[in-house]
């Protein structure tokens, strides 16, 4: 194994705080339904107050419940959620189990099973569209709701993650959040045109005015 390379398959690599899992699933492989893609652009996602990485922003700010269970399991896990009730979004649970924090998928590069991908989104999307935001992303997988809770490292798992070599990345604030708007917890691969752009939220403080 090279210099700067880690285990292809390793749960415990994702064990971490949500900003160095992020960096780690950056170049990760998903294998889906009959397409892989490579993951170029993602998100990191706190708990609550009461915990080590506390995060507005998170879903699981408020505590545990029914719709976030998954955030507080074991790290490996998927967790899906829809976003304004429409496009399915997905995250990659990181850290120790009963420990809330999620790495949001935005973007990726549709490596194989183009064919599918099209189908799924369209024939007149460009292929630098095909997995461009997160909800594009699981419409191009074919990432559903019944995917929650399942574990990507998992062999027979119909979403598979597979870990590379950690890569240079850029890191920005995330994108459409109101809370915790400035934190640099987007990162993403530089120069890739399937990286998404980036929109601050309408309710977000004036730059500056947010952690």
């Amino acid at each position: 194994m090279g210099e700067g390379r880690i285990p292809a398959v390793s749960v415990e690599l994702l064990e971490v705080d949500p900003l160095t899992a992020a960096r780690r699933l950056l170049g990760a492989v998903l294998t889906v339904r009959g397409v892989r893609a490579t993951v170029v652009e993602v998100e990191a996602y706190g708990g609550p107050p009461d915990g080590p990485w506390p995060d507005a922003a998170a879903h699981s700010y408020r505590g545990p419940g029914v719709r976030n269970a998954v955030m507080f399991g074991p790290a490996g896990r998927l967790y899906t959620y829809l976003s304004h009730g429409i496009h399915i979004c997905a995250n990659v649970v990181c850290a120790e189990d009963g420990v809330a924090a999620a790495v949001l998928l935005r973007a990726a590069v549709v490596e194989s099973g183009h064919d599918v991908v099209q189908r799924r989104r369209g024939e007149s999307v460009r292929e630098t569209a095909l997995a461009r935001g997160p909800g594009n992303l699981c419409s191009a997988l074919g990432i559903t709701m019944a995917d929650n809770g399942i574990d990507v490292f998992a062999d027979d798992s119909p979403v598979h993650l597979r870990l590379g070599a950690e890569q240079p990345y850029v890191a920005g604030p995330r994108v459409g959040v109101s809370k915790a708007a400035d934190r640099p917890w987007r990162l993403w691969l530089a120069g890739r045109p399937e990286v998404s752009a980036y929109r601050r939220s309408p309710r977000a403080p004036a730059p500056g005015g947010s952690d």
